[in-house]
């Protein structure tokens, strides 16, 4: 069952407590968990403004409905380090752990530790592949962003010709993937633009500028770069800024970060594919405290996405990211 939430407000900072009220929770765990108003938010990396703003509206949310929200975030997107993350909850686990899980795999093992004490599984962004041990999972429709993002391609292109190039992340990584391989099923309906293919970043700008540079030397008709997420993106605009090629190609970038948000405005970007990360932040505190009330629980629910140029920039200000609430 799917259903779309409305946009929201964005926003916060890198690690944030809330404390609030008291009272019983009707958990269904170990004993551990009852009478425990605590949630936790464990995201997929420290210091990222799609993040920060979904730790926002989480923390808004369980402050409104008289929970406790703690946020910690590993230095990367990483899933060993968001493995210790998950194993610092220890003894003490929360009533419910919100978390975007780095590797659709290898994350499971210590996400069901915490799920076999007792705690409430809401997964929010990412997703793992085995889908039964969250309660509810909030995202992006990631397949429809892709092609949405091949879609603005062509439209800034119009008819010309030309190869375009995709950045994604990690290997694993389920939203970024999505990305990638809808916006290569939406290509095929535009036959002036040819596919050179995925090359994978690790999430590191460094190394997106470097395949960025790689790809003009070796594809002179280059014409345009989907970047899947912040990171490859903002490596992606150095690499061309490197090469004096600002503006000739165009680059597609997803999400809407301060610093996103600026090249689109100095020309480094042509087009953002903006997500709602508040919303889903605080969707997944809703679907928490569902799940530990016993009231009904909504499976999946898909947030909405929408394509963002220069000349729509200014009627569109409500879906940029920020950097404190």
């Amino acid at each position: 069952m799917k259903k779309v939430l409305a946009a929201g407000s964005l926003a916060a900072a890198a690690v944030l407590l809330a404390a609030c009220g008291s009272g019983q929770v009707g958990g269904s765990g170990g004993n551990s968990v009852q009478n425990n108003k605590q949630l936790a938010l464990i995201p997929g990396v420290q210091a990222e403004p799609f993040y920060i703003s979904m730790q926002c509206g989480a923390q808004a949310e369980a402050q409104k409905l008289g929970y406790t929200l703690t946020t910690s975030a590993p230095q990367k997107f990483d899933a060993a380090l968001q493995t210790e993350k998950v194993n610092a909850l220890g003894s003490n686990p929360p009533a419910a752990l919100l978390i975007a899980p780095t590797d659709d795999t290898a994350m499971l093992a210590p996400i069901q530790q915490v799920a076999s004490r007792g705690t409430k599984i809401v997964q929010v962004d990412t997703s793992l592949k085995d889908s039964g041990i969250a309660v509810s999972s909030i995202s992006s429709d990631n397949t429809e962003g892709g092609k949405l993002a091949a879609k603005t391609l062509a439209e800034l292109v119009g008819g010309k010709q030309g190869s375009v190039l995709v950045l994604d992340t990690i290997a694993g990584t389920s939203t970024t993937a999505a990305r990638a391989a809808g916006f290569a099923d939406e290509l095929k309906n535009h036959p002036n633009l040819k596919s050179i293919g995925v090359q994978f970043t690790q999430n590191e700008p460094e190394q997106a500028a470097a395949k960025v540079t790689a790809a003009l030397a070796s594809t002179p008709d280059l014409i345009g770069i989907f970047a899947t997420n912040l990171n490859t993106g903002e490596g992606a605009a150095t690499g061309l800024r490197n090469a004096g090629k600002i503006g000739q190609v165009n680059l597609v970038g997803f999400d809407a970060s301060p610093s996103e948000v600026d090249g689109l405005r100095s020309g480094e970007y042509q087009a953002l594919i903006a997500q709602d990360p508040a919303m889903i932040g605080q969707q997944g505190v809703d679907q928490a405290v569902a799940a530990l009330e016993g009231k009904p629980v909504t499976k999946t629910l898909t947030a909405p996405l929408h394509s963002i140029t220069k000349a729509t920039m200014d009627s569109n200000q409500q879906y940029f990211y920020k950097q404190q609430c």
